[in-house]
């Protein structure tokens, strides 16, 4: 251990020298050192290489900028109060994700800022640097960054909003955009997963209403949802966490809005509730849950059908008499001999699908026409077309 202490020193003097190329081979030294020996990285963090560190990722030389941000990166591994104590280092490594050299630098840079995240206590210090926070949006919503720097990007958001109070700031910064459009276009599956997962913890904010709503979020979270799109087990949960934290967190508009467009994808949420990762099974339950209170209905009573058709390939319709109190307060129902359950929403436009329904209320006069949203092969899901709202079996 002495020899590794003296062999830091040594190397740690030189980055004060006057050659260029003697820096430059102790930084690539210290950075093969840090990386292969896990042991070495306090004792150059005792040999006071931080603060050498820090200034030169503000050298022109990129060969400096990556060594300098690797050997930070390495060293956060183990020893991340070292950093953090160090004057300047935040700032040195928002300049080196604002202007980068190369690409492995500002991938090393978020990188070291994710490993610091690790630690509670410096997520909402790290979370005050807002030059810090739009150096990582601004990279994940530039269409030229490497992937490995989106990436890199997408865990340090996801550990900065990791702290509650982060995530108004992240969001005023214009992080939702630019997330959702790599849920949209991006089509690497790592991506999406990551951006999702940002985007599920941004969700637990009453700030991420009016956010989501200008991108249309709630929407994109449910398509994820369907069992149709293909989404990966990681992408559903993190969808299902997105829409049961802005349930939870959002204003009481939101959070109904959200239960009634969580309901048009019940199969897509039990699908995670039984397969899905322990967490994810939790809050898929959870979820489900709150869906099934019908939408903050209070009062639900039973609805009763006589006479109902059974649906078939040959049917394309058939008359059901409705007897209940309410036509807004309905629960569960048999149809061809399965039950099924009723929630009552918000207006929502869904294109018709498959069987088409019509529904007459003994005391009104005419029709209501309703038409499904998804195919026979899932849960009905069908839209009042007349009424202005939507129920979903």
């Amino acid at each position: 251990m002495e020899v590794k202490r003296r062999t830091a020193k040594s190397l740690v003097a030189k980055l004060s020298s006057v050659s260029e190329q003697t820096r430059t081979e102790s930084l690539c030294e210290l950075r093969l050192i840090s990386k292969n020996d896990p042991d070495s990285r306090a004792l150059i963090a005792e040999a006071g290489a931080i603060p050498y560190l820090s200034e030169i990722l503000y050298s022109p030389s990129a060969i400096a900028q990556e060594n300098a941000t690797a050997t930070l990166l390495n060293i956060s591994i183990s020893s991340r109060e070292p950093l953090m104590s160090t004057r300047g280092l935040l700032d040195a490594l928002s300049h080196a994700l604002r202007n980068p050299e190369s690409p492995s630098t500002a991938q090393s840079a978020a990188a070291t800022i994710f490993s610091l995240l690790t630690v509670d206590t410096y997520r909402p210090i790290i979370g005050s640097k807002r030059d810090i926070l739009y150096a990582l949006i601004d990279i994940i919503r530039n269409p030229k960054s490497h992937p490995r720097s989106i990436k890199d990007a997408l865990k340090a958001l996801f550990g900065v909003s990791l702290y509650p109070l982060n995530r108004a700031t992240v969001i005023e910064l214009g992080a939702l955009p630019a997330l959702f459009s790599l849920v949209v276009k991006d089509g690497r599956v790592g991506i999406v997963e990551d951006a999702t997962a940002v985007i599920a913890q941004l969700a637990g904010c009453e700030e991420a209403g009016d956010a989501f709503r200008k991108v249309s979020g709630v929407g994109v979270l449910v398509d994820l949802l369907d069992l149709s799109t293909g989404s990966s087990s990681r992408t559903k949960e993190n969808a299902v966490s997105g829409l049961l934290n802005m349930v939870q967190c959002g204003k009481k508009d939101v959070s109904e809005y959200v239960k009634e467009m969580a309901c048009i994808v019940c199969h897509g949420i039990s699908d995670v509730a039984e397969n899905g990762s322990s967490k994810g099974k939790k809050k898929a339950a959870e979820l489900l849950k709150l869906i099934d209170t019908g939408s903050g209905i209070d009062g639900l009573q039973d609805l009763q059908l006589d006479n109902y058709g059974v649906l078939d390939e040959e049917l394309n319709g058939f008359l059901v008499p409705i007897r209940t109190l309410g036509w807004d307060m309905v629960n569960a129902t048999s149809i061809a001999g399965a039950k099924y359950r009723i929630l009552c929403g918000g207006p929502r436009k869904l294109t018709p699908v498959g069987v088409v329904v019509t529904i007459v209320r003994e005391t009104m006069s005419s029709p209501v026409m309703l038409a499904t949203s998804t195919t026979r092969s899932g849960p009905i899901c069908v839209v009042g077309l007349r009424l202005g709202c939507w129920i979903g079996l």
